[in-house]
């Protein structure tokens, strides 16, 4: 099956080709699979080389054109390494991008925490005004990339990653979407780690959502599925835990609640390893999210 990378190049040629307000400016990363879009497109394909910060700037002035970039690299060199850019060439200066990112929080672990960013979801967290799709599914990549494209001048970030479920889902760019439904709890799950939440929680009498845009959060919907299933609610994100943890509490500030925040842990595994093994050692997979998750509902979920 493709990955969601694999999907990254032909969705984005095919929209330099539809639409000439388009760009894409690159550091090197995915130069290569955009060569012929390149060859079309020589004045929207730039790439800059490995020059995180001039990415971002070059990006920024792009959109004071009135062009809608895409920037893509790993999520480390996109958010983390530029981020003074992201914070000012963006947002104080009130331009949009599409930041498309690649490698997650650890889909490369050979690469090593250079190649790693669990915390660049909660890191935008302290910016106004940026979306944020996290797609479980190449599928969902692409549907998600041309929600994000079509978005106005709006600040979107879209985190690709090498993990995915067995199946895409119907998603809008906005709204949770209801997988399974339960009378004793609720279980966000977002974007690849929907199989293994719903692996965790089989014979659980808990709603399931399945989250893969996570700014704006959908406040509607999780409380909808909290007025049958209760406020005891977990969120399993395939990024640094408790990321989303302000969010549910905002969502449910009027309402006697209990949230459990799942994910990437924060000390750093320095075992190279396999993705297997650092989902695994974070807690991630079907046997850690089914004990946390049990231990946190208890007997009345039908653990």
């Amino acid at each position: 099956m493709d990955t969601m990378r694999d999907r990254f190049a032909p969705v984005v040629s095919r929209l330099l080709d539809e639409d000439p307000r388009v760009a894409v400016v690159l550091a090197e990363v995915g130069k290569d699979a955009l060569r012929e879009a390149s060859a079309r497109h020589p004045d929207r394909v730039i790439n800059v080389g490995i020059r995180e910060q001039l990415l971002v700037g070059a990006a920024a002035g792009m959109a004071l054109t009135g062009l809608r970039p895409v920037v893509h690299t790993f999520a480390s060199f996109l958010v983390e390494r530029p981020f003074e850019q992201v914070k000012l060439d963006f947002g104080h200066q009130d331009t949009g991008a599409v930041l498309v990112s690649a490698a997650a929080s650890f889909d490369w672990p050979a690469g090593g925490f250079t190649h790693m960013a669990p915390g660049d979801v909660a890191l935008l967290d302290t910016l106004d005004g940026w979306t944020v799709h996290v797609p479980g599914h190449p599928d969902e990549a692409g549907t998600l990339l041309r929600h994000a494209v079509a978005a106005g001048d709006d600040r979107v970030y879209v985190r690709l990653s090498a993990q995915s479920n067995r199946q895409a889902r119907p998603v809008d760019g906005e709204r949770f979407v209801t997988v399974r439904e339960g009378r004793a709890g609720v279980v966000i799950a977002v974007g690849p780690l929907l199989d293994a939440a719903l692996d965790a929680t089989e014979g659980m009498d808990v709603t399931v959502l399945y989250a893969t845009t996570v700014r704006p959060f959908d406040a509607a919907g999780l409380r909808r599925a909290a007025g049958a299933a209760g406020t005891e609610v977990v969120v399993a994100e395939p990024y640094l835990a408790g990321t989303s943890t302000a969010a549910v509490n905002d969502a449910l500030a009027d309402l006697p609640h209990r949230v459990l925040g799942l994910g990437v842990g924060r000390r750093e595994l320095r075992r190279y390893g396999t993705v297997e093994e650092h989902a695994a050692a974070h807690g991630l997979d079907a046997r850690g999210l089914r004990e946390r998750i049990g231990g946190f509902l208890g007997a009345g979920a039908g653990v």
